[in-house]
């Protein structure tokens, strides 16, 4: 829980950029027949360059990678919902020109990424040395790289209070990491 802060200041921020959830049908595709049932503006198919052709959506704007054994990975979402919802309108848009598919796509949200800002700025020096799993090395990259345990995910902290996160695969996760990732910082007055 993020400890209770005189009134008047500010929380945590943290925003979902992308979720990444990927889908098994349990059965081949044969792409040329979707290539043959879409628009150009829905698809894209370059067997050449790479083996999975790319289905995008407006509503959710999203993107979904279909390969021929029936695997998909969907991402640009905003939210698990979002994801699981986009992965299910490709699999019925498929079925609405007349491609077959036999079964319940199984679906699992494999990365979320959020960025976010804490109030304040963080002291890296000071993070480094004394945050277990971290790297910093400023002359090769300005963030800090934290991996945190619990939840496990990797935080990219930055000087001016910014951060990413990426690696969970709940919603709860990103929530409970920039929570314990506050009181952590607070604690240990690495905030100023």
């Amino acid at each position: 829980m993020i400890p209770s802060l005189p009134i008047g200041e500010k929380k945590p921020i943290v925003k979902i950029e992308n979720v990444v959830a990927s889908a098994v049908l349990n059965q081949r595709i044969n792409l040329f027949d979707i290539v043959n049932s879409f628009d150009e503006s829905v698809i894209e198919y370059v067997p050449e360059q790479f083996p999975g052709l790319v289905f995008r959506l407006k509503k959710p704007k999203t993107a979904t990678l279909i390969f021929s054994s029936g695997k998909m990975v969907c991402t640009g979402s905003k939210s698990e919902k979002q994801a699981i919802r986009a992965i299910y309108r490709v699999v019925e848009e498929l079925k609405r020109v007349g491609i077959s598919i036999y079964n319940k796509p199984e679906i699992t949200i494999q990365n979320i990424v959020a960025s976010g800002s804490l109030p304040g700025r963080i002291d890296l020096e000071k993070c480094a040395y004394t945050l277990e799993r971290t790297m910093y090395e400023p002359e090769e990259f300005p963030g800090l790289i934290y991996r945190m345990k619990e939840p496990k995910v990797v935080l990219l902290l930055f000087a001016s209070g910014k951060f990413v996160c990426t690696g969970a695969r709940k919603e709860a996760d990103v929530k409970q990491a920039t929570e314990n990732l506050y009181k952590q910082l607070s604690e240990l007055n690495l905030l100023y």
